[in-house]
């Protein structure tokens, strides 16, 4: 046991590199992988946390009638719980403000008792503060990221209710008649108002659509934030008390129950948008319905409209997007953990031809099988282990810096305070999974060869002509050094399979990641969020090539260190020998781009599938011509790296003989 840990410890000082690189390689792949599907829970635990805190209603009912009866709201508190339900009443109005017009909502609450959709304070006076004022002219003005205007602490807004009402009345179809409009010139006054406070409002925290309205019958949200032009009317949202509704012998103009803002009774059985609640949503809109149900004409008709959240263009939206950024992130899940196996088993196979001889060796003194190959695994797993640490902060940094641009779109809710971890795990065991089978595999063949043959150094393959040698036109006209660079290129066919398929699969990330990024800069979609992430893709997928054209081309050097050692004796510069490498390294690259459109393309295909938006023939020309600048550019910063290692190899060690 004791020979046995100190070639373990032996092992780690002399392969320091290869065991870097493969940390690398996995905080890169981990990182990115669980830092965009933990962007998910981010944003459904934090609109969850937000929906409870918040009191986001559940349902907002909108009466048909003019208004809700006694006998009606007792029946939806007697349901619901009174604590449960706030009334009030809101219209869309066109308003003037100063030299400005713009389409208002005016939300008319009784602040006093205001339990439901409370809004985030911003500035200004307080919910509380104005619901102890005692001239009770005071209002709030609501913001959202940039879709609502705001108005100025001070600003005097004037209420017009004839106008109000006849607004009111144009858009349910029934125009008021010459002599209820006698009487409100005669008795309604302009009411003047005040802006005192700033919030945000609770159903409307984006710039994207209006925070909620009826939809036709059948209709469904639209998926795309342009899809909602024709719904973009809205400028202001204004909070009034009802002491500003004036009255006319005693009634007030308003009703002041003609909507109902209910919540669930419950919030502890379910989160918002899960199926459970989705369950409960449909059961209880169904209910509201017959419990407000009127009598008309002989008919019975239900006398309300009822709007839930996944009417609100602000929650459905922000939940959608978290269910984009989760399959966005399985399908990353799947090209990361391909192109980690691969790298890993090329560096661990390697690892293990250097050490036939150790190997032999630990045979011979009775070292079984399994023992000799958990050495190896232990080397790999302690680096996945250590990156894996590294990944999950950088996991966290990543979904953190997404949900942060969010608030392009969005006044994001504060972030959950619970840490997401259940899809860093998925990653980390699934790429850990890759690289203890792909290290295994490696292991197995090497350890069934018998003591003496693992001694022996394996012979060096077999030289035979490549297929531009069977066309002497070209041949002959090529200088001797490219000859040699095409023979070795296609020589070691293991490798050059390795690397197109890892530097493929790059490319195709990278172009995926600049074609999400196309289509929110230059196509219809004009996400800032998903701008952000489309970036983020694609450094990742490029810091990927780095990793994968650094441990490959390592491994080539370090195969050959005899042969460059052997250039360097016979005169070789160091610029010659280290052109020698990478003239290899660059053929490889431009095969394995070539290779990678295609790749590409099948990744933009599911990626724009997942996401619900884009097309491949949309994606612009230029992107197809950046993408392989963007992979050629992390290969020469490469190269620049391993410069050095080439150079400074010592052709005395290099040189003597293995037996």
């Amino acid at each position: 046991m004791k020979t046995y840990l100190k070639t373990l410890e032996r092992m780690y000082k002399k392969h320091l590199m290869r065991f870097l690189s493969i940390i690398f390689i996995v905080v890169v792949s981990v990182g990115l992988v669980s830092g965009i599907g933990s962007s998910t829970e981010n944003l459904k635990s934090s609109l969850s946390e937000y929906y409870k805190t918040q009191n986001v209603s559940d349902f907002i009912v909108k009466s048909t009638e003019g208004g809700f009866t006694e006998v009606q709201i007792a029946a939806a508190e007697e349901e619901f719980g009174a604590e449960n339900i706030n009334a009030g009443m809101s219209l869309d109005v066109e308003l003037t403000f100063g030299e400005e017009k713009g389409t208002a909502r005016l939300y008319f609450l009784d602040f006093e008792n205001w339990t439901v959709n409370v809004p985030r304070y911003v500035s200004g006076k307080t919910v509380q503060e104005l619901a102890a004022e005692t001239d009770g002219r005071q209002i709030l003005c609501a913001q959202a990221a940039k879709g609502l205007k705001t108005l100025a602490h001070g600003t005097k807004v004037t209420l017009d209710f004839k106008d109000i009402l006849m607004q009111s009345a144009g858009q349910a179809g029934e125009p008021l008649s010459e002599d209820k409009l006698s009487i409100l010139d005669r008795f309604l006054k302009p009411v003047e108002t005040e802006v005192a406070g700033t919030v945000t409002d609770a159903l409307a925290f984006t710039d994207d659509g209006e925070p909620s309205y009826i939809q036709e019958e059948g209709a469904t949200l639209p998926d795309t934030v342009n899809a909602l032009d024709s719904l973009r009317t809205l400028d202001y949202i204004l909070y009034l008390p009802l002491s500003v509704v004036p009255s006319i012998a005693g009634h007030s103009v308003l009703p002041k129950t003609g909507d109902l803002y209910i919540t669930a009774r419950d919030r502890t059985l379910f989160s918002c948008f899960s199926s459970d609640y989705k369950r409960y949503v449909d059961e209880n809109t169904q209910k509201i319905k017959q419990m407000m149900a009127v009598e008309t004409d002989g008919e019975q008709t239900s006398g309300c409209e009822v709007i839930t959240l996944y009417d609100n263009y602000t929650f459905s939206s922000l939940d959608a997007y978290g269910d984009k950024v989760l399959a966005l992130g399985f399908v990353l899940l799947v090209a990361f953990v391909l192109v980690t196996a691969l790298v890993v088993s090329s560096n661990m196979s390697r690892l293990m031809e250097e050490e036939r001889a150790q190997i032999a060796c630990l045979r011979t003194l009775g070292y079984s099988g399994v023992k000799i190959i958990t050495k190896y695994m232990l080397f790999a797993l302690i680096a996945t282990a250590i990156a894996g640490v590294a990944s999950y902060f950088l996991g966290l940094g990543l979904a953190a810096f997404i949900y942060h641009v969010f608030n392009y779109s969005y006044v994001m809710p504060p972030l959950a305070s619970r840490v997401a971890m259940l899809f860093y795990l998925i990653t980390y065991f699934a790429i850990a999974a890759a690289i203890i089978f792909s290290t295994l595999f490696a292991g197995i063949r090497l350890v069934n060869e018998k003591p003496a043959a693992l001694l022996r150094p394996r012979p060096p393959k077999a030289g035979r002509k490549v297929i531009f040698e069977r066309m002497p036109f070209l041949w002959r006209r090529l200088p001797f050094k490219y000859k040699s660079t095409l023979r070795n290129v296609l020589r070691y066919r293991n490798r050059f399979y390795m690397t197109l398929i890892a530097v493929a699969c790059s490319m195709g990330l990278v172009l995926a990641g600049l074609a999400l990024l196309d289509m929110c800069l230059f196509g219809t979609f004009g996400s800032p969020a998903i701008v952000g992430l489309a970036c983020v893709i694609v450094l990742f997928a490029g810091l990927l090539t780095m990793a994968v054209i650094y441990t490959l081309t390592g491994i080539n050097i370090s195969e050959r260190n005899r042969e460059i050692a052997t250039l360097m004796v016979l005169g070789y510069q160091d610029k010659e020998v280290a052109g020698y490498i990478y003239r290899e390294v660059y053929i490889n690259t431009l095969i394995g781009i070539l290779f990678g459109y295609p790749v590409g393309a099948l990744l933009m295909w599911v990626v724009f599938n997942v996401m619900n938006f884009g097309s491949l023939a949309s994606v612009s020309w230029f992107m197809w011509l950046i993408a392989p600048v963007v992979v050629l550019l992390f290969t020469a910063f490469v190269t620049l790296i391993l410069r050095r290692k080439i150079v400074k190899i010592d052709m005395n060690e290099s040189l003597k003989a293995n037996e």
